[in-house]
């Protein structure tokens, strides 16, 4: 089971590499506010993709719990995330990229129906990347979630298998076609931007450009209002 795990990060999780000059690039912070180009550093979805509140500016970060550098990427977004005003929204929507991928998008949404998600989220990551846990299994998730959240284990079976959850499964592989995406960790702005790493230029990159596609919108906003 280890080895399937590993078999879909290293097939799924992109991994990405700074060169010299993008190391350099970041002690200079705001470098990359007037050169960042669409189809070069994000993509312009063909489609928009509806939010969920028009007046906010929303910002999707599309994971899973197995890639190794979602979790890297964790730390890092959390604290961008606490840095936000009201003006914008931030919330997550797990890839489900094959089976595995979908039994933690449940645990995810499990997490969600319980009010258990912030009491969960870093510690699923941890137990994963940094322990070694199998959690490919309902009965080793149950534990993980009794042991970090208090929820008792057969209330967590009954959520897990609820219809609930198996809707917002199946709307988070839909939205995830609509974003049009093919790895993770990959963000969209507003339902409009898609942009990962890779295209970035690194992590501190990424979020760079998601400050400056939400200024952007804000703009296209209040000249329209």
């Amino acid at each position: 089971m280890q080895a399937v795990v590993s078999a879909n990060r290293s097939r799924l999780c992109g991994v990405f590499r700074l060169s010299v000059g993008l190391l350099l690039a970041l002690m200079v912070p705001g470098l990359h506010a007037e050169t960042w180009q669409a189809g070069e550093h994000y993509e312009v979805l063909q489609v928009p993709v509806k939010t969920n509140d028009p007046d906010r500016v929303e910002v999707v970060e599309v994971f899973s719990y197995a890639c190794i550098h979602c979790y890297n990427l964790d730390p890092a977004i959390e604290a961008w995330a606490s840095r936000q005003d009201s003006g914008v929204e931030f919330r997550r929507v797990p890839a489900i990229f094959s089976e595995m991928w979908a039994h933690f998008a449940q645990a995810y949404f499990t997490a969600q129906v319980l009010d258990v998600e912030d009491q969960v989220h870093t510690p699923l990551f941890r137990a994963i990347h940094q322990q070694g846990v199998d959690l490919t299994t309902v009965a080793s998730m149950a534990t993980l979630f009794q042991e970090v959240a208090g929820v008792d284990p057969e209330e967590f079976k009954s959520v897990f298998e609820s219809f609930a959850v198996r809707g917002r499964v199946q709307q988070a592989q839909a939205r995830t076609r609509a974003y049009r995406v093919s790895g993770v960790p990959t963000i969209i702005v507003n339902g409009k931007f898609r942009l990962d790493a890779q295209m970035a230029g690194g992590n501190p990159e990424m979020l760079e450009l998601v400050d400056h596609l939400i200024e952007s919108e804000r703009s296209v906003s209040a000249a329209g209002s």
